[in-house]
């Protein structure tokens, strides 16, 4: 079983004084009930609803919250007791009611310790009942990270040597697991799938699962035929875009208009299959994107992509991850990587754009430290020049930017064509999730 650094932040949860019922937050597959599950352990007594079942959401009938409790240990065939209770609502998205009733939890139950869930948690909040303000907590779940998958497959020594930041010695053997994380991805079952024989072949039924999964899900959130129309398009052809800015208006060779486009795709993103990561033009906080410009297509996994896309026989016979479908593959699990452990629900990505309307000039990505926008470009170790970064570092009222490269990790003084001086993280790619622990050493 894998183990999920959310367990952590769930931890903290539950040690808080003054919790309010947590909504977990993420798409579907990427291991929400196993994580409440293997959290459940820690518990005295644990209660499990699934909202998908009719006889579940009966349950949800008044708003008198000790006569609800009461009446879910009975449907549970669980007797009240004392210590710790774990109330988890799965699917809590089926259940206006159940949701309406979330408010209530805190004051009238206290000692409860709630959690709720739901595939499409994110549509149904845009859509069609208001979550109580104030009175929940909220944390995104995410696909595995690297370490994550590391110890999935069984490699807990080398996610530990990551995670310590001493992997310099085993530098190719993470560099060969690594790319084995591309091509495999980052959703729980795959991963474990993949363990058992170290066969990315084996996972073929579990993806082809997925899309037909997300497809009847998300297009039940269709307003007409049109747009669940538009939805399934995207969700069948999108993936060959993935790392690209985007035009909406006859997106992936279709006749869709820009604005059906653009509807189709926030429904989407809502139920957090992709991102639209739009630019930033500025070299300091507050990030303000420019919706303007193109966004880039960010899918929810970069294993997804491979597949659906029909290019893991280029990565398999690659022999540097830049050099596969232009690059694009390298910054898309860049992006993945980023994210992966970031728990806050709303936390996005941008990458950078000089503000001209004929530059062109792109940073990768941005990533915002404190408040300091660190620039971080995804290039091999041949290419040593850097123009963008450059450019952005002349702006820039700091000396810290970022190479994510297939070499390994050093740190180097660089000058920019106008005569600045600054500090060139060279990160190799599985340091990438552990930027953040990094720049703390550095900064």
């Amino acid at each position: 079983m894998i183990q999920r650094t959310a367990l952590q932040r769930l931890e903290q949860w539950k040690s808080s004084s003054g919790h309010k019922p947590l909504v977990l937050r993420g798409a579907r597959q990427v291991g929400k009930t196993t994580l409440i599950n293997q959290f459940a352990e820690g518990f005295d007594n644990y209660l499990y609803l699934n909202l998908d079942r009719k006889r579940d959401r009966e349950l949800f009938v008044d708003d008198d919250i000790p006569t609800l409790i009461d009446r879910i240990h009975i449907h549970c065939r669980k007797r009240k007791s004392d210590g710790q209770t774990l109330l988890f609502i799965d699917e809590i998205q089926n259940s206006v009611d159940a949701v309406r009733l979330l408010r209530y939890f805190r004051e009238e139950a206290p000692g409860l310790y709630v959690v709720a869930a739901g595939s499409l948690l994110e549509t149904l909040i845009d859509t069609h009942v208001s979550f109580p303000v104030g009175r929940v907590e909220y944390m995104a779940l995410r696909p595995c990270s690297f370490v994550e998958f590391l110890n999935g497959i069984g490699e807990k020594y080398d996610a530990d040597v990551v995670r310590s930041l001493q992997g310099e010695a085993i530098h190719d053997r993470l560099m060969n697991y690594f790319l084995n994380y591309i091509l495999v991805g980052g959703m729980p079952e795959v991963i474990m799938k993949y363990s058992e024989r170290r066969d990315v072949l084996a996972v073929d039924s579990i993806y082809s699962s997925f899309r037909n999964a997300y497809i009847d899900d998300v297009q039940k959130y269709a307003r007409n035929n049109t747009m669940a129309a538009v939805i399934r398009h995207i969700i069948k052809e999108g993936w060959t875009y993935a790392a690209e800015p985007i035009s909406f208006n006859n997106f992936a060779e279709s006749n869709y208009r820009s604005r059906e486009v653009g509807e189709a795709l926030r429904t989407i993103e809502r139920a957090l299959l992709l991102e639209l990561s739009h630019p930033v033009t500025s070299e300091q906080v507050p990030l303000m994107p420019n919706y303007k410009r193109k966004p880039k297509l960010l899918w929810l996994d970069t294993g997804l992509v491979n597949y659906y896309a029909g290019v893991r026989n280029e990565i398999f016979n690659a022999k540097d991850i830049m050099s596969v479908w232009k690059g694009r593959v390298a910054e898309h699990i860049v992006a993945q990587e980023l994210i992966a452990e970031n728990f806050e629900f709303g936390c996005r990505r941008n990458y950078w754009l000089r503000d001209k309307l004929d530059a062109s000039a792109e940073v990768d990505f941005v990533y915002q430290y404190g408040n300091l926008v660190i620039p971080i470009e995804v290039k091999s170790g041949t290419n040593t020049k850097l123009r963008s970064l450059h450019q952005f570092m002349d702006k820039a009222p700091h000396d810290i930017a970022v190479r994510v490269w297939t070499g390994k990790y050093s740190v180097d003084t660089a000058t920019t064509p106008s005569g600045k001086t600054f500090r060139l993280i060279n990160l190799p790619f599985y340091y990438v999730g552990q930027l953040y622990n990094i720049l703390l050493k550095i900064i």
